[in-house]
């Protein structure tokens, strides 16, 4: 079954653009490394808080993409822009629009 990952951050004051235009910057290279969905959003009810949805084929797949340079240059760079205030999810993917359909 595929991987979900679902998380929100709190960037500081003023630099939430800046964090999304870096998240959105250091996707290019996911779907090679094992990518289907790679979704960043903002709250609507407040001007701090990003969300990140993914899909990938496996858990081990997200993992090894949070060693890419590409993904660890995008981390040290926003790094000073967040607040530390994280949340994260996992889960198993069971389908959906927009999601590679589960081999039989």
């Amino acid at each position: 079954m595929m991987y979900g990952y679902l998380g929100s951050m709190k960037a500081k004051a003023g630099h939430r653009d800046e964090v999304v235009s870096i998240l959105l910057s250091a996707s290019d290279g996911l779907p090679s490394a094992g990518c289907s969905l790679y979704v960043v959003g903002v709250s609507e009810t407040d001007d701090q808080t990003i969300w990140v949805s993914e899909v990938w084929d496996s858990k081990e797949h997200h993992d090894a993409s949070l060693q890419l340079p590409e993904t660890r240059a995008a981390i040290s760079k926003a790094m000073p822009m967040l607040t530390g205030e994280f949340e994260s999810h996992e889960y198993a993917v069971a389908g959906g629009l927009g999601v590679p359909p589960m081999p039989a």
